[in-house]
């Protein structure tokens, strides 16, 4: 971390600023306990903890320390054609950016990992997927102009990884791609177009594209270390309320934007467009959640989210319904034909 960083850090919400100053801006100070804070400033002696977009209370341990899930940066890539250690059936996540081959990025490794810090052509990405909550997002890892490096905090927010950047050691939150504890409390990340699919049907469609190679790191990768977590009654590290609808709470939802509709509405109706978005379900994905071998998973299947006018690709996540609750207490269940 260099000293202009520091400054910035040190100046960019005044000390002496006031409650309404703050509120205006999206900030609030936490009301953590002291002792709770004071706990965390030994691992994270450059954060400021004074300026936060949320209730420190709400953020806890998810066990693992700070990077004791490693992320990886700059990851190597082999052909499609060469990868002879995946499943037809195992989830990738795909990035596909205008001019450059397009990319998957098996969710055996982000099981292990959760972000992945990329550059594709010249659009550095932050691959990121949360076990506990099913969110798969690609985000721009530039801030304000400003590039980003991010890692793993080992804390969690209603049950979501909380991310931080190494340059300022800001906490962000995956799900919303949003700062909420220091430097970049209130900050958004761009999110970019993306999707989960099988890696049958990656390679099917890029037979010239490129997949991440396996990291070199000592990991079971093909083994899922969440067996059956998503068809638990309950998510696991949450105590937040469940979702206000007739759905379990760890069933799959589709969100673009505000909205989100529940994968089985989805996949029943095989193609369906409505808000002028158009949903297209396939079957031969499975969960990665579910079984011990991640490509052994039950159905789920794939679903590709398109504007429903251009016909071009949606930024949209595929997370468990306590999560998009969690996240967007105020979002509208699409539950039935509008």
């Amino acid at each position: 971390m260099t000293k202009k960083t520091l400054e910035r850090m040190k100046t960019r919400v005044p000390r002496s600023a006031s409650f309404a100053t703050l509120m205006a801006s999206g900030m609030i100070f936490a009301s953590a306990s002291i002792a709770q804070v004071e706990g965390w400033r030994s691992e994270w002696p450059y954060t400021d903890f004074s300026v936060s977009a949320v209730d420190l209370t709400e953020i806890m341990s998810g066990g693992p320390p700070k990077d004791g899930i490693p992320a990886l940066v700059a990851p190597e890539f082999i052909a499609a054609g060469a990868e002879a250690r995946l499943a037809e059936r195992e989830p990738v996540m795909t990035l596909e950016v205008a001019g450059q081959t397009p990319r998957a990025y098996p969710v055996r490794y982000l099981l292990w990992h959760e972000i992945v810090n990329d550059t594709v052509g010249d659009v550095p990405v932050a691959v990121t997927y949360c076990p506990l909550c099913n969110s798969g997002i690609f985000f721009d890892r530039r801030v304000n102009g400003e590039l980003r490096t991010f890692g793993v905090s080992g804390k969690l927010r209603y049950s979501d990884m909380v991310m931080y950047d190494r340059e300022t050691e800001s906490w962000w939150q995956q799900a919303v791609g949003e700062g909420i504890v220091g430097y970049h409390a209130g900050d958004r990340l761009q999110t970019l177009p993306g999707w989960l699919e099988s890696w049958a049907e990656f390679k099917s469609r890029n037979p010239a594209g490129l997949v991440m190679d396996e990291p070199k790191f000592p990991r079971r990768y093909g083994h899922n270390p969440y067996i059956g977590y998503d068809t638990a009654r309950r998510p696991f590290l949450y105590s937040g309320e469940m979702p206000p609808v007739d759905i379990l709470p760890l069933a799959r939802v589709v969100r673009v934007g505000h909205r989100a509709w529940p994968l089985e509405r989805l996949r029943e109706a095989g193609e369906l467009t409505e808000h002028g978005i158009s949903f297209v379900w396939s079957k031969g994905q499975a969960s990665p959640l579910d079984s011990a071998l991640v490509g052994d998973g039950r159905e789920v299947g794939t679903i590709r989210v398109k504007d429903a006018v251009s016909g071009e690709d949606l930024a949209h996540d595929t997370l468990f319904a306590f999560a998009y609750h969690a996240f967007f207490p105020e979002g509208e269940w699409i539950l039935a034909p509008e």
